[in-house]
């Protein structure tokens, strides 16, 4: 037993080494050299346009089930459905919306860009770059990243405003809360520091999305079965991932009164 847990504490500390040691090639690499315009904007698209759609419909969903739940709720304790809006803004602001869509870019967009780097590797054609003296770090990984640092943050703005539009819909025409109280309940309660509160979640989500993908890519061994292993293990770990840095940021930026 003890050696098991040796071999996985090794394996997980070698992990974490490696994939520093990529970031720091990166911080290197963004100091020393100029930047993959193109390739970044093309990741950029792939990345955040395309998953545009499923992370604005999971948002909308999502506000319609927070009003649905809020005004029931407020109506058996209350007798009437209030706070509605308040409540479905703070939740989407908050925590939802930056959580759910890292979760929609990582299952969609991050399998996506470790399934890419992985299959590069495994037929060779990243040990081609070393040998055309190209640094794939430069040229796959820093683009890739900058994308998910880009894209994540956008698309939780649109999914805010998706999610309380939602919440909108359930809360005028199957609630019955007036609009203008709805509107007046998010524009009153909800400040710039609740923004920002997500946001920032967001942009540390993007970061470690972009690095685990970029990494499980990388080192990917195995073939196509070894691909398929590279791509569930990059999802999992973005997705538990992101729940522990959820935690951490939100005791973090509490403290500090954002």
């Amino acid at each position: 037993m003890f050696k098991s847990l040796g071999g996985l504490i090794i394996r997980g500390l070698t992990q974490i080494g490696q994939a520093s040691g990529m970031v720091y090639s990166c911080l290197f690499w963004l100091v020393k050299s100029p930047l993959e315009f193109n390739q970044t904007m093309q990741q950029t698209v792939k990345i955040g346009v395309e998953s545009m759609v499923v992370a604005t419909l999971t948002s909308l969903f999502t506000g319609m089930v927070l009003a649905l739940q809020a005004g029931t709720t407020m109506q058996s304790i209350l007798s009437e459905p209030i706070y509605i809006g308040t409540l479905v803004g703070f939740s989407l602001v908050r925590e939802l919306g930056p959580v759910l869509t890292a979760f929609v870019v990582a299952g969609r967009a991050g399998a996506a860009v470790t399934a890419e780097i992985g299959t590069m590797r495994v037929t060779e054609q990243i040990d081609a770059l070393h040998t055309l003296g190209t640094d794939p770090i430069r040229y796959l990984v820093i683009p890739r990243l900058i994308a998910f640092t880009l894209a994540i943050p956008i698309l939780t703005l649109f999914a805010n405003v998706t999610g309380m539009f939602g919440g909108f819909l359930v809360s005028v025409y199957s609630l019955g809360v007036p609009s203008n109280t709805y509107v007046e309940d998010i524009t009153t309660f909800i400040g710039v520091d609740d923004l920002m509160h997500g946001f920032i979640k967001s942009v540390f989500f993007a970061f470690m999305i972009g690095v685990v993908c970029c990494y499980r890519g990388l080192y990917t061994r195995g073939g196509a079965e070894g691909v398929g292993k590279s791509t569930t293990q990059a999802v999992v770990t973005s997705m538990v991932l992101i729940l522990v840095l959820d935690y951490f940021l939100t005791a973090i930026l509490n403290s500090l009164g954002i």
